[in-house]
């Protein structure tokens, strides 16, 4: 695995990727979107990487499209190529949801626009107390509703906050965030990368097949009644139940001790 555009590590069981644009705060370029797409989807097939951290360097996070790389470019566009540009946008969000593994957005900083969406996607947000996140797509004459936020944003906090948060665009505070369950924990930022480490940490050591199941059934069972959910997730656990990780679980469980799932580390 390689990066132009961004910063790529890999350390154990975790994949790090760092927007490492910080003098732009961030920002996001054409080749930023399309090489963060093609490398989730290519993390798909790496089951040696079991967790994947995104983040930012300097005092943001992203701060969505750069205003002259993307936002000037974006007004000489014609509808055809306006139409390509914001199907680029929604595979980033395809990709980061059909991730198998956990993605952990680690938030350094101002989360804003299309950053917010890209947060939003992930699976958990490990946000510094400066990490004010806002979905600013109105404030620019478009639809707050933009790369999933409209679908995914009333699932995090609610309805009647999504409609705020997508129709006014204004910041929201890192304490706030967190009182509404956007945000998963909010620490210092000198706390924000040992939190970070600690909870990759510890979904690395989880067993793989099952986090990525649990994922998968909390997209596919959005659109599914009860009865379908039901039995989607009876059939999953039957086929699990067959697999090495849970005679593990039982294993450990009765020997009181940490189960050493298949593949995670020590």
């Amino acid at each position: 695995m390689s990066a132009r555009s961004f910063r790529y590590e890999e350390a154990g069981a975790v994949a790090r990727i760092t927007l490492d644009r910080p003098e732009a705060l961030n920002a996001l370029t054409f080749e930023v979107y399309r090489e963060l797409t093609d490398t989730l989807r290519a993390l798909a097939a790496r089951r040696e990487v079991r967790v994947v951290v995104l983040t930012g360097r300097g005092r943001a996070f992203c701060t969505g499209g750069d205003v002259k790389e993307i936002i000037g470019e974006l007004l000489e566009f014609d509808h055809t190529r306006l139409a390509a540009f914001t199907r680029l946008t929604c595979d980033l969000i395809r990709a980061m949801r059909a991730l198998p593994q956990p993605i952990i957005a680690s938030l350094n900083g101002t989360v804003a626009g299309a950053g917010a969406a890209i947060a939003l996607a992930a699976d958990f947000r490990v946000a510094a107390d400066t990490a004010r996140i806002a979905f600013l797509f109105v404030k620019v004459g478009l639809s707050g509703a933009d790369m999933g936020a409209a679908h995914l944003l009333p699932r995090v906090v609610g309805l009647g906050r999504a409609t705020e948060m997508l129709m006014t665009g204004e910041f929201v505070e890192a304490a706030e965030a967190q009182r509404i369950g956007l945000y998963h924990r909010v620490v210092s930022p000198e706390r924000l990368e040992t939190e970070t480490a600690e909870l990759a940490g510890r979904l690395a050591r989880g067993p793989a097949a099952g986090l990525a199941a649990t994922k998968d059934a909390l997209d596919r069972e959005m659109h599914m009644s009860l009865e379908a959910a039901l039995d989607h997730e009876a059939a999953v656990q039957a086929e699990l139940m067959q697999r090495p990780d849970f005679r593990e679980g039982f294993a450990a469980f009765m020997a009181k001790r940490p189960p050493r799932f298949d593949g995670a580390p020590e």
